[in-house]
């Protein structure tokens, strides 16, 4: 077997301006995938973010989604991206008939807080409309549960199947991440098999929310965490190991390679107390999309997206620190959004630049934007 073994130790990762205060963990990468010249992350578009808006996108009162301007805003925002006039043809740049496409969605606050089943639907047709066929296309999420109640199934088209690691193939021991965060007894970290094994091409299709440990989730964190097991070993009392765990994670080969567009999913968003959607008053609507081949560069303006929220609501920022605002009780911190569960690291985005994922400076991203 061609494995390929080494260590990611302190020495050899970027350093960041401020955040230096805990010492990058050791990190033992395991696996038998080289890089693909040229492919994914960050993709032919680096350094590029399209956001299509669109008022009429969703209900607010009723959360019910207007399907054709949602067709309208991947038809859009695809072009834009690319520079084609057909959809189709902006589609046929990254995915054609030979390939078997996993479609990594986010259902960890389903279903208040998603990848709309309409967005996904929508990527998914499109994907037929350039030739892959519906047993080739894998809705997927790590766990089993929490897709569920997404229902995909009743959204897409025939044929098109949703999975879990717990339902579908489970995860590769061949690949994995090894490091001791908090001394804990399972120190690694699996990918799952449906990406090491099935899949040819990935598409990431992450949405608007808060994280109570990274700050905010997004593109890397649904591509990092959503895909391998055992990552909440990274959060321990107030510290979390998501400043460089999400942006590792990321770059480990086939995962970096196959990861070929990311479609964030803006219709709505949790502003408190993410990932999860307990507490409808935390949910808010930017009715919006992002698309890009960069995630670093999506995932910068996701942080202002929140952030900018949480001011208009009187909430402490994503990136305060003070342990005033900590409290070792889960309650307290999802009563009040002045309240921090743990030590929030949205970092983990410049971080993972560093790591050459992506443009994290906003000077050099190019962000073109769209109302329809």
């Amino acid at each position: 077997m061609d494995r390929r073994t080494f260590l990611a130790a302190a020495a050899s990762v970027p350093a960041l301006t401020a955040l230096e205060a805990r010492p990058v963990p050791q990190y033992r990468i395991v696996t038998r995938h080289k890089p693909t010249p040229g492919a994914g992350m960050p993709g032919p578009y680096p350094g590029r973010v399209v956001t299509v808006h669109s008022p009429k996108c969703i209900d607010e009162a009723t959360e019910k989604v207007e399907v054709p301007a949602v067709q309208e805003m991947i038809a859009r925002g695809m072009t834009t991206l690319t520079g084609d006039k057909d959809p189709r043809d902006s589609w046929a740049r990254f995915f054609n008939a030979q390939d078997f496409v996993g479609i990594k969605i986010n259902c960890s606050g389903a279903p208040g807080a998603m990848s709309m089943p309409e967005v996904v639907a929508e990527i998914a047709r499109n994907l037929m409309a350039v030739g892959v066929k519906p047993a080739n296309i894998v809705i997927h999420e790590r766990g089993g549960g929490q897709i569920l109640l997404a229902h995909y199934e009743r959204f897409v088209p025939e044929g098109i199947r949703v999975e879990s690691a717990n339902t579908w193939l489970g995860f590769d021991p061949d690949v994995y991440v090894e490091a001791t965060f908090f001394g804990e007894d399972d120190t690694r970290s699996y990918l799952m098999r449906m990406v090491t094994d099935r899949f040819t091409k990935i598409i990431n299709v992450p949405n608007m929310k808060d994280h109570s440990a990274s700050g905010v989730t997004g593109c890397l964190k649904n591509i990092a965490y959503g895909e391998f097991n055992n990552v909440a070993r990274s959060h321990h009392e107030a510290q979390t190991e998501t400043l460089t765990f999400i942006g590792t994670l990321a770059h480990v080969e086939p995962l970096r390679s196959r990861t070929v567009l990311n479609i964030m999913d803006g219709l709505r968003g949790v502003w408190h107390a993410g990932p999860f959607s307990t507490d409808k008053r935390y949910r808010f609507y930017p009715k919006q999309m992002k698309f890009g081949t960069d995630p670093v560069a999506i995932d910068r303006f996701l942080i202002d997206v929140i952030d900018e929220k949480r001011k208009q609501e009187g909430a402490i920022s994503v990136w305060e620190r003070d342990m005033k605002y900590f409290s070792v009780n889960s309650a307290d911190w999802q009563a009040n959004p002045n309240v921090n569960r743990f030590i929030r690291e949205p970092g983990h985005i410049e971080y993972a630049s560093g790591l050459g994922l992506g443009v994290y400076d906003k000077n050099r991203i190019h962000h073109t934007e769209i109302t329809i």
